[in-house]
């Protein structure tokens, strides 16, 4: 069995991660399986969702919608106690950099905005819904520049190389708690629409009688006292078992872009 999660993994929070793992591990346990003792972490995050073994890992909405769709089963998502979350919904933060005179979406028109993957709801989709409104003939910004992650498209507005980026509010969370030099020099300008937030997977095509033995582990961990700290460290409030077809709002987003006729961020 193979088991990780990549999605919010910084190295200030590694230890809570790991623990969190721990406590999942334990319950999994209780239900009559044999996990990993340790994640797996690798330079690309989908390695393990490829895997007929994995047992449980993280990944974004978008993914799970479009290259991974039937290829990953959804069994929970998580309620992050930070601000722009709501129960198990998320949004973005439109970020530019502080004092830079942006005070305004349209201000932003012909400007070079960073996103960090094609495949990112939270970073590239979440950026085109709330400029596709400003649109014309399919296109706002002037040039975009891939930075391959969130810390990389915050980092880019705030050296002046890009002019405004789409952060998940959890990361946006994360780096004003632990990195609080690179938060201080952005500010939010707008938020995203908001959509389930990222969930926990398992290879699809598992009995659902081991399904449903997931999913009891994982409301036990969430429920768990002795992984209270875990929890609180990286920022869970709850996990919730929503309906299967939640994640739709992905596709519903994107459809309502493409009603706007925006097809492109450049």
């Amino acid at each position: 069995m193979i088991a990780s999660l990549p999605m919010y993994d910084w190295p200030e929070v590694r230890q809570a991660t790991d623990a969190w793992w721990a406590g999942i591990a334990r319950h999994l346990s209780a239900q009559g399986f044999d996990p990993p003792r340790r994640l797996s972490r690798t330079a690309i995050p989908a390695t393990p969702w490829r895997r007929p073994g994995l047992v449980l890992s993280q990944t974004c909405g978008y993914p799970v919608t479009h290259d991974f769709r039937g290829r990953l089963e959804v069994l929970a998502t998580p309620a992050y106690g930070v601000e722009g979350c709501s129960g198990p919904l998320y949004s973005s933060v439109i970020v530019v950099h502080a004092g830079g005179g942006i005070s305004r979406l349209e201000d932003l028109r012909g400007a070079t905005a960073a996103y960090n993957a094609l495949d990112s709801l939270s970073g590239h989709l979440a950026l085109k819904c709330v400029f596709a409104p400003l649109s014309k003939d399919g296109r706002f910004f002037g040039r975009v520049v891939k930075s391959g992650g969130h810390v990389g498209s915050m980092t880019l507005v705030c050296e002046h190389k890009a002019d405004v980026a789409a952060i998940d509010c959890v990361t946006y969370a994360l780096a004003r708690w632990f990195r609080p030099a690179l938060a201080a020099g952005l500010t939010v300008l707008a938020r995203s629409p908001s959509a389930p937030a990222l969930p926990y997977v398992t290879a699809a095509g598992r009995p659902p009688g081991d399904v449903a033995r997931l999913k009891r582990a994982l409301a036990a961990a969430a429920a768990d006292p002795a992984l209270s700290h875990a929890r609180d460290s990286l920022f869970i409030a709850g996990l919730e078992f929503l309906p299967s077809d939640a994640y739709h709002r992905v596709l519903e987003l994107e459809a309502a872009c493409d009603a706007e006729g925006y097809v492109a961020l450049a």
